[in-house]
């Protein structure tokens, strides 16, 4: 066991694919999906490129279509930023040590912004940063298909995914570095939902975040973190690159095979276990170390500024007395506060004492919360079978197999972090405490949870309006592997996990029961889970409350919210937000032990996890 912050203590093949997708593996050129016939073998699928062995049902049908139309959208949000710099008077370095005078706050921001959405800063020139987190979402996963089913946004070679969903990067900018505390037994700050992401090398977590996913083969899928440096070296927008951080920063000569090598996905046999095959001098490696890093300052400041991390929505507003919550609005905040257990890790900035010290003046003691302490808890989520990385145990066309293990692939996180099994960890002191989080994720800020595109006001399936018609809503999904499919089975979720707890693992509840209603199947990691949630006696209307509070965190209320009309898909209308994403369950399948290089890693999960 081990203390926790909250109150009391814590005792933490099937068939293959039928379709083929054409799709162009290794060149820069935006590739552009064509849906062949659906009679194709996964060998079709394998020599058209695409990386296809998922069984039926774990890609949407409309994948090509989203992945499309979320890619128009990037585009706009990229020329967006175009206009920006160009009407941008740019700064001039004055001072020693020198500094950008004048515009050099909006220089940088636009660098950031044009860094996230640019599409080149991927294997095959077709996935930028916002293609798995776009603003509308509040920078989280922006396909409603995608997120009602696989969750994890396919890679830049598709369809490579991963075993988690988007974070949302709002406000991650304000975390710290990762940090052990000793007298709490537990770790703050960091970034990603397994920590990994320290701030150790740019003291700065949420910029190193930025650094991995290009070099990561499920995702952006670059081979060597140089082949970043040598895009931006060929942008449009190097000028402002340069102007940022400074003349030469991108001189680097570059050998005649950069081009090939960069168009060939990380985790290609011909690389081996080589993570550097773009051949540089020292002198050469060093600058675009260097640019790579400059990478991730950049897009972390853009992150920082209020265009991200606005501090504009209802409750801001409230705090500053510039707005008067509804009803449900108050009683959720009131719960939020109180029997919900919420405010004991999503913290809201609450309270202060008058200055006699006698009486709680429940005033605001932080006007600008970030609603999380920033550590680690494992909350008890089901194994989502839905996720590709579990389906993905077959080497693709360069012969990377992403994960060998199948299905006895387990998300142990934090404590996968501490054994250097994901990531690595820089702390030896560190290891002995993986144990301890095997199954811990971050706890991320509540703000921006219910934040969607305009057009589609709410996440939940179900509303009406005053006059009885259809409320459109966006599908969400929820957690670090998107189990979740709405604020309401999120509440309830917390609410009833342990109330309506059954054996039994996701697409498998007993006859009579509806799974995420009145059957939670049991945790993914049994170890470590949260026990101050689960059995929190909370009323229907007292749920809805709670979502209604949630949804006052939505950043736009005082000042429009930037890009958040980049949205140009359809909205949906009906069904019911208890059930959300239920049409699409499927069953997982009898689990195999969990694989050796997981939990055969010492110091072993305690109990040993099967």
């Amino acid at each position: 066991m081990r203390r926790s912050r909250r109150a009391g203590w814590v005792c933490r093949a099937p068939g293959r694919a039928v379709l083929t997708f054409a799709v162009a593996i290794g060149c820069v050129a935006s590739p552009r999906f064509a849906l062949a016939q659906d009679t194709a073998t996964a060998t079709d699928v394998a020599s058209a490129g695409a990386y296809n062995p998922y069984p039926p049902g774990i890609l949407p049908p409309d994948i090509e279509a989203e992945s499309e139309r979320i890619r128009r959208e990037v585009r706009e949000g990229f020329r967006r930023a175009m206009d920006e710099w160009q009407s941008l008077d740019l700064p001039e370095r004055h001072g020693n040590p020198s500094v950008l005078a004048g515009s050099g706050y909006q220089a940088m921001k636009v660098l950031g912004e044009l860094l996230n959405f640019d599409e080149q800063i991927s294997v095959n020139g077709n996935q930028a940063c916002v293609f798995c987190h776009m603003p509308y979402t509040g920078y989280s996963g922006p396909s409603p298909s995608i997120n009602e089913t696989m969750s994890a946004h396919p890679g830049s070679s598709h369809f490579r995914g991963t075993d988690r969903t988007p974070m949302r990067y709002t406000y991650a900018s304000r975390f710290p570095v990762l940090q052990y505390n000793a007298a709490q037994s537990d770790f703050y700050g960091g970034n990603f939902w397994d920590g990994r992401a320290t701030g150790l090398m740019l003291q700065s977590p949420n910029a190193e975040q930025a650094t991995d996913p290009p070099v990561s083969a499920g995702e952006m899928g670059f081979p060597d973190l140089a082949c970043i440096a040598h895009r931006i070296s060929q942008a449009e927008y190097r000028p402002l690159f340069e102007t940022v951080w400074g003349e030469g920063v991108l001189d680097i000569e570059w050998p005649a095979e950069v081009e090939e090598i960069c168009t060939t996905p990380a985790g290609s046999t011909r690389f081996g276990d080589d993570v550097t095959p773009v051949e540089l001098s020292d002198a050469d490696r060093l600058k675009a170390i260097n640019a790579f890093d400059h990478w991730g300052q950049s897009v972390s400041f853009f992150q920082s500024t209020p265009d991200v991390s606005a501090f504009s929505s209802k409750f801001d507003a409230f705090l500053a007395g510039d707005y008067d919550m509804t009803e449900d609005e108050m009683a959720g905040y009131a719960l939020f506060r109180g029997k919900g257990n919420c405010n004991s890790c999503h913290l809201d900035g609450t309270s202060t004492l008058l200055a006699d010290g006698t009486v709680d003046s429940g005033d605001a003691a932080d006007v600008a919360p970030l609603f999380t302490d920033e550590t680690y808890v494992n909350l008890g989520l089901p194994l989502n079978p839905r996720l590709p990385l579990f389906y993905e145990d077959e080497a693709d066309a360069h012969g990377f197999t992403p994960n060998p293990s199948g299905f006895a692939h387990r998300d142990l996180g934090m404590g996968n972090f501490l054994r250097s099994v994901n990531g690595v960890n820089p702390n030896a002191d560190w290891t002995a405490h993986a144990p301890d989080f095997d199954g811990a994720f971050q706890t991320m800020t509540a703000r921006n949870a219910a934040l969607t595109p305009s057009d589609c006001p709410t996440t939940e399936a179900g509303r009406v309006d005053e006059n009885g018609d259809p409320v459109p809503y966006f599908q969400k999904s929820f957690f670090h592997n998107g189990y979740i499919k709405s604020l309401k089975q999120l509440v309830h979720f917390y609410n009833t996990r342990d109330t309506y707890a059954h054996p039994v693992t996701s697409g498998n509840c007993p006859a009579g029961t509806t799974e995420k209603v009145d059957c939670w199947p049991m945790p993914e990691v049994p170890n470590n889970v949260d026990d101050t949630i689960g059995d929190l006696g909370l009323t229907d209307q007292e749920e809805d409350q709670l979502v209604a509070f949630l949804e006052t965190l939505s950043d736009g209320y005082s000042v429009p919210y930037r890009n958040r009309d980049l949205f140009t898909g359809e909205c949906r209308t009906g069904g019911s937000a208890a059930t959300q994403g239920n049409t699409t369950l499927i069953a997982t399948p009898e689990l195999p032990p969990c694989a050796a290089e997981i939990c055969g890693v010492a110091p072993l999960p305690a109990p040993p996890l099967q």
